[in-house]
C-alpha cells in the first residue's frame, strides 16, 4: 500500500476531537509512508487531515474541480494539486490513485463519495479496502445500518466484510494492511449459469 484517499468533511465539525482526529490520522499516514489522497481543500476536516500529513514531512495529493479552486478554498502547501472538470472526475481520479479508502466524519458529500467507492468493492471494480473511521461514535448508526441491510438480505454477509471500523487510525490502517477482499457480486446461481 502507497496511498490512501480520505473523504471528510470541509467543516470542523461541533467537537474539537473531529479536528484532531483528522490531523492525528495525517500523522499517521505520514509515520507509514503513505501518500494521502483527498479533495484538495484548505478548510474543515480536510485541510486538518492535510495539515497533519505535512507536518510530518509527508505527501499529500489534492485533487479539486475547477469551480471549487475558483472559490480559493484549495490548500496551498501540498505536494500536488490536481485540478479537474467535475466532482465525477474528482472521484474517479481519488479511486484511480489510492489503494485504500478513509471516511472520517463528513456530511452528504462525504457519505456519497464512500457509499460509491464501496459499491464499486462489492460489484469487483476495484479490491481496495474500505474504511469508515468512527470517531465521537460518528458512524455508529451508520455502522447499525449496514447490519440491518445484511439481516434483511439487502446485502450478503461477504460484503458486510467490505466495511472496515474503527476507531483509530492506527486500528483502521492495520486492518487495511490484512485485508482480503471478498469474491466478486455476481447475480449468476448454478442454475441460471450457461
Amino acid at each position: 500500500m502507497q496511498s490512501i484517499a480520505v473523504f471528510c468533511g470541509s467543516s470542523d465539525g461541533a467537537s474539537p476531537v473531529y479536528k484532531e482526529s483528522a490531523r492525528a490520522l495525517g500523522h499517521e499516514l505520514a509515520a507509514r509512508n503513505l501518500t494521502l489522497i483527498y479533495g484538495g481543500a484548505s478548510v474543515g476536516l480536510m485541510g486538518a487531515v492535510a495539515d497533519g500529513v505535512l507536518e510530518r514531512g509527508g505527501k499529500v495529493v489534492g485533487i479539486l474541480p475547477h469551480f471549487l479552486h475558483s472559490r480559493e478554498i484549495a490548500h496551498s502547501s501540498l505536494t500536488e494539486l490536481i485540478v479537474v472538470d467535475s466532482m465525477h472526475e474528482r472521484k474517479l481520479r481519488m479511486s484511480e490513485l489510492a489503494d485504500g479508502f478513509i471516511a472520517l466524519p463528513g456530511g452528504p458529500g462525504t457519505l456519497e463519495e464512500y457509499f460509491e467507492i464501496f459499491t464499486w468493492a462489492q460489484l469487483g471494480l476495484h479490491q481496495k479496502p474500505c474504511g469508515l473511521l468512527n470517531i465521537n461514535h460518528y458512524y455508529d448508526s451508520l455502522i447499525t445500518h449496514f447490519d440491518i441491510m445484511t439481516g434483511e438480505q439487502f446485502m450478503h454477509d461477504k460484503y458486510r466484510s467490505i466495511v472496515l471500523t474503527d476507531t483509530t487510525p492506527q486500528g483502521m490502517l492495520d486492518q487495511f494492511s490484512s485485508y482480503a477482499p471478498p469474491a466478486v457480486k455476481t447475480y449468476l446461481t448454478d442454475e441460471n449459469r450457461t
